[in-house]
């Protein structure tokens, strides 16, 4: 997905720099998401786009970071509203619910050996350690 989406926005004239990984292994998404997020607050680029698994743990470590608001969005319309209306500057997407249309009846499903891997509680510390960063 992200591969796909690097070559469309390329194509589109867009610039793209690739914060992630570039493995199908378990990660932790908030060290992606925080890496993104800082280079939209630090004005090292203008937008941001996340992937993982449902796009939700990315939107909320990014809006750990001041000047970001992201969005998890599943479609179009969400997506144009969080920008238009809410001054989306980051988008988060999840591959495991945003696939292609030809994919649709091969659709991994979310739980899984790889998702508990690594527990849950992990990356929850990981989001709230980039808050406490900001709040002092």
């Amino acid at each position: 997905m992200k591969e796909d989406l690097k070559e469309f926005l390329g194509g589109l004239g867009h610039q793209v720099h690739d914060f992630g990984t570039d493995s199908k292994e378990a990660v932790d998404y908030p060290d992606f998401a925080y890496s993104v997020a800082r280079a939209v607050a630090e004005h090292s680029a203008d937008l941001g786009i996340m992937i993982d698994g449902a796009g939700i743990g990315s939107a909320m470590t990014a809006n750990k970071v001041p000047g970001v608001r992201a969005a998890a969005c599943y479609s179009v319309a969400l997506a144009q509203n969080s920008r238009e209306h809410n001054g989306a500057n980051v988008l988060t997407l999840g591959s495991g619910l945003i696939f292609k249309r030809r994919d649709a009846r091969h659709r991994p499903g979310m739980v899984g050996d790889r998702y508990y891997r690594r527990t849950p509680p992990e990356a929850v510390a990981k989001i709230v350690a980039i808050e406490r960063q900001y709040s002092r």
